[in-house]
């Protein structure tokens, strides 16, 4: 990445900037703190569900995002809109000190939540679309994976300053002062953003991309290229949606872990995505994304059965846990990323990534409400019959059996100039074989 042009360096690395920012607001407005606002303001299992799936029903308004993106331009769009999706945090400073009722709180808590998230589809939509046009495709895995380990570092110093203020002050009595703070936080850190996405530059689009028009809305859907990666976006968030909004939910009332532990799992998780990102990333570039989808989709499903073996007493399966999703996730998001992007054509682009996310959206949305209507349903039946699972269990079970059930779809996905995941296997066992032969030359004293 030597050979830049300045104007490119400084807005890739702008943009590695933005991405820090929004990591701190995400781990003050996110995660397990949002889960923190959930449990402060008195909502049930169902409630959360529904809080998970939020940003994903939100993806609804991908088709009118991709149009905007279009007419507007990705640029302005994805500044106005994200902005304002961290922005509109900023009514939580006050809740917890103006005595409203929990309906009250609760309702506008959650309207909050759905409204940061319609105008985070529209912005991500457009800022997709944006970093599309900006990051050369030879050098895209390997600046998305720069990118990551940057991103990790700041949500994973934010992420524990966060827990730490939760679970010091907590205890004491200052939950919501705690939690308003942290909001306050949060939108300070979207001021931030907005600035850093200011700087950077448009992206080089070329004259003869044409405009796009409303017969392109359907283009995605008919595509030959496009349709295996619609399949899998459905098929893939739905069975991971049936478990990913309760993890700290279980973590933090079943488990009985608090904030601090709950932090220190998100740090492991941290650290192995930036230890593994550049690897990811040069095997994206080299092998193709295709086969670091499917591989790292085989094994991410692993994760969920490693939760059936947690227990108050027994923690320790999630350090295995941990290391396995940092280490798989992150290849599986460069993956991921350069695929919807290197499908979708130049023109009308907004619309691919609009059907690509709204596919990935409605099935996570719609597993993630379910999850919480059934795990509503099974509180009591498993109790009663003295069974040492819980609801959890269940759908932990259901979304490791829905993950390796969907995880061959990746192998249909379209990428001509990809390798073969047996010929990607072999590229990491050569890597590790080096790994090793330069430690033992090291020596122990050395290492």
């Amino acid at each position: 990445m030597g050979s830049r042009s300045s104007p490119l360096r400084t807005s890739l690395d702008a943009s590695v900037a933005e991405g820090a920012a929004a990591e701190v607001f995400g781990a003050c407005a996110g995660g397990a703190v949002l889960t923190g606002w959930a449990v402060f303001l008195g909502a049930s299992p169902v409630v959360i569900g529904v809080l998970a799936a939020l940003p994903f029903a939100a993806q609804i308004l991908q088709v009118p995002a991709a149009w905007l993106t279009e007419r507007v331009g990705p640029r302005p769009l994805a500044i106005v809109a994200i902005g304002a999706s961290r922005l509109i945090w900023l009514p939580l400073v006050i809740v917890p000190f103006l005595r409203l009722a929990t309906p009250t709180a609760l309702g506008l808590f959650v309207a909050i939540v759905a409204l940061a998230g319609l105008l985070g589809v529209v912005g991500n939509n457009a800022w997709t679309a944006w970093m599309g046009d900006l990051v050369p495709s030879p050098i895209r895995g390997r600046f998305f994976a720069r990118r990551m380990i940057y991103l990790n570092i700041a949500g994973t110093l934010s992420t524990l300053g966060a827990a730490l203020a939760l679970d010091a002050l907590t205890p004491r009595g200052f939950e919501g002062e705690t939690l308003a703070m942290l909001a306050a936080v949060a939108c300070a850190a979207g001021l931030v953003g907005i600035r850093l996405l200011v700087v950077q530059q448009h992206g080089a689009r070329r004259d003869d991309d044409g405009v796009a028009q409303w017969r392109d809305v359907t283009r995605p859907a008919c595509d030959p290229h496009a349709r295996p990666l619609l399949d899998y976006l459905l098929a893939w968030n739905a069975a991971v949606g049936i478990s990913a909004g309760l993890f700290s939910f279980h973590m933090l009332t079943h488990l009985r872990m608090g904030f601090m532990l709950v932090a220190a799992y998100t740090v492991v998780v941290a650290a192995l995505r930036i230890m593994s990102a550049p690897a990811w990333g040069r095997l994206v570039d080299r092998c193709g994304a295709r086969p670091v989808l499917a591989l790292c989709s085989v094994g991410i499903a692993i994760g969920p059965l490693i939760w059936l073996f947690v227990a108050p007493e027994r923690l320790w399966p999630i350090v295995l846990e941990a290391a396995l999703a940092g280490t798989l996730w992150g290849g599986h998001g460069i993956a991921l990323f350069d695929l919807s992007i290197g499908v979708a054509p130049r023109r009308g682009r907004a619309f691919y990534l609009a059907a690509f996310a709204a596919a990935g959206g409605v099935g996570f949305a719609l597993s993630s409400v379910l999850a919480g209507v059934v795990a509503t349903v099974l509180v009591t039946p498993l109790a009663a019959s003295g069974s040492a699972w819980r609801e959890m269990h269940v759908l932990f079970l259901c979304s490791a059996l829905g993950r390796a059930g969907t995880a061959v779809l990746a192998l249909r996905i379209d990428e001509p100039a990809a390798r073969s995941v047996s010929q990607l296997t072999r590229a990491l066992m050569r890597g590790l074989a080096r790994r090793s032969t330069r430690l033992l030359r090291l020596g122990p004293a050395s290492v």
